[in-house]
């Protein structure tokens, strides 16, 4: 395994520190880079081809267009153009998100422009769980490239666990990408079935407890790891069982991953009554706090948009 990015060598270790002291324990196995993501990923898909399993740091998730040919064309292509002769398992993760007032080119969401690419696994960190697992499972367990999303707000996040959590039941599916199934403990039936992931899945957590215990409004929040290829089964199982459903996810509402799965459950549910959606703004992350606040969705945004579904 090598690893290879913009800045990530000590003392700076990265923008957000994810590397910090690796390249003092495996100076050789650590390679900063020129500022071109299409030569990173470039390089990387080279050097998974030739037996390597290279993990690649995109500083910024919005910088990820620079590489998107070598990412759809090239690493995710070359097993099938090469009838199997060859794999090519990478990984490149990356940081999303806004809400540090960064500005419309610094804190966008924009994963949903990589989903459904054939070849190409989509990957979204929660704070619940064994966060270094997945990354783990991500670079071990695959042979295809992997594009592992990261919210910034993650970073300064405590990982939570059964102790921690302990206003919620959790259940997790037993696969490398598990999906977490959060449900308030002691409560009747749920209503509504929330599906959310990264960061939103931590907002979605604060809005189904504040339902709860404000409106005796009973959700259960589904959170993904594996955003593409879809997994829709956890998902489906829960809105049989409320018939009503919100998708949330801090991108831009149009054309998103919620849109695919709210597509998925439309062919497949046996009895969904409501769907509704939620997500950013169709507009540029503003550098203004304030304004930022008011283009992303919020916990507040959650609340509403769930006791809305459920009453109306």
């Amino acid at each position: 395994m090598v690893l290879i990015g913009e800045d990530i060598l000590d003392p700076y270790g990265g923008a957000f520190k994810v590397t910090k002291g690796l390249s003092s324990r495996f100076p050789d196995r650590v390679f900063t880079s020129p500022i071109s993501e299409a030569g990173i990923v470039g390089m990387a898909t080279g050097i998974a081809i030739r037996g390597l399993r290279p993990v690649v740091e995109i500083m910024f998730g919005d910088f990820l267009s620079l590489a998107a040919d070598q990412i759809l064309n090239h690493a995710a292509k070359f097993r099938w153009m090469y009838n199997d002769q060859v794999k090519v398992p990478m990984v490149i993760r990356t940081p999303m998100g806004g809400r540090r007032g960064y500005g419309p080119t610094h804190s966008q969401t924009i994963e949903k422009m990589f989903l459904g690419v054939p070849g190409l696994t989509t990957l979204a960190v929660t704070d619940i769980g064994n966060p270094g697992g997945l990354l783990l499972n991500a670079i071990l367990k695959t042979e295809e490239p992997v594009l592992f999303i990261e919210n910034k707000l993650l970073y300064s996040l405590p990982i939570q666990g059964s102790d921690t959590l302990r206003d919620f039941e959790v259940r997790e599916t037993v696969n490398e990408y598990p999906n977490y199934i959060l449900t308030i403990r002691g409560t009747p039936k749920p209503a509504l079935t929330i599906a959310a992931y990264g960061y939103m899945a931590s907002a979605a957590r604060e809005a189904v407890k504040r339902l709860a215990y404000e409106r005796e409004i009973f959700c259960e929040l589904v959170i993904p790891t594996r955003l593409a290829p879809v997994d829709i089964t956890p998902i489906l199982a829960s809105t049989n069982r409320t018939e009503r459903f919100l998708t949330v996810e801090e991108g831009g509402l149009s054309f998103g991953w919620g849109a695919e799965v709210a597509a998925q459950l439309a062919e497949k549910s046996r009895s969904l009554l409501k769907i509704s959606r939620l997500g950013a703004l169709d507009l540029p992350v503003p550098a203004s706090l304030p304004l930022e606040n008011t283009v992303l969705p919020s916990v507040e945004d959650i609340y509403r948009a769930a006791e809305k579904i459920v009453i109306t």
